[in-house]
């Protein structure tokens, strides 16, 4: 079996060389996006929905309009759903619009009207898996909670130079094993949260990396090995037997 390059070897002075590149980069090159610009649970989970599947580009006006419309959990949670529906015309992916309201009238029932910060707790709403839980108690309540999608798994298969498949129940296991290591032990967690899934999307990108600019380079196993066009390893293509009916 390849390398696995495991997160179990790398000791305490490589997380605290991470974050403290990864920061230095974030605090100059960050998008100045508007739910970054907030501590708002409720926001942060209009924000996190409406990007799954979906574009910043796109998700910008959305958000805009629908927080307008819907300032509040309490606003959600009372309007009718066909207008909830209505407001999102456009973004698809409907069900994470019948979830949010779902979602906003268990908030209301079962936690007086304000998001919950405790992850288990954010994972019983409807729609809110462990990603956005995380995200939510993370960005929103600066809890020591990991994340994991699209941009960050990329990014750290490369720099763990993890050779295979990321669908891998193992492989799984050791991504959201190393989110959580990267995490400070006190404060700071939402801002290293946001920091790698900015690096993942702006630099750390699937096709062509842009690693002569990268704040992580000399951290990065894959880069290192010269095997970040190479990493993540694509799901292997199943294999059909040919069958002759005679």
């Amino acid at each position: 079996m390849p390398s696995q390059n495991s997160c179990d070897q790398l000791d305490a002075g490589w997380f605290i060389t991470f974050r403290r590149q990864l920061m230095r980069w974030y605090r100059k090159h960050q998008r100045p996006l508007p739910w970054r610009q907030t501590d708002d649970a409720y926001r942060i989970w209009i924000s996190e929905t409406m990007l799954q599947q979906t574009q910043v580009a796109t998700v910008l006006d959305y958000y805009s309009r629908f927080l307008q419309r819907f300032p509040t959990v309490l606003a959600l949670a009372a309007a009718d759903t066909q207008e909830v529906l209505q407001l999102w015309a456009g973004l698809g992916y409907y069900r994470r619009a019948r979830n949010l309201h779902q979602a906003a009238q268990q908030v209301v029932e079962h936690h007086g009207g304000s998001l919950p910060s405790n992850v288990d707790a954010l994972q019983s709403l409807a729609g809110i898996g462990r990603y956005t839980a995380g995200a939510i108690a993370s960005f929103a309540f600066d809890r020591r909670a990991p994340i994991l999608e699209a941009n960050t798994q990329r990014l750290f298969s490369r720099l763990l130079a993890i050779q295979i498949p990321l669908q891998l129940s193992q492989t799984q296991r050791r991504l959201w094993q190393f989110a959580e290591d990267i995490l400070p032990s006190r404060s700071g967690s939402g801002q290293i949260n946001q920091a790698v899934m900015e690096l993942g999307s702006l630099v750390c990108t699937p096709q062509t990396p842009s690693c002569s600019s990268c704040p992580l380079a000399d951290l990065c196993a894959a880069y290192r090995l010269g095997l970040q066009l190479k990493i993540p390893v694509p799901k292997p293509k199943p294999s059909f037997q040919s069958v002759v009916h005679v």
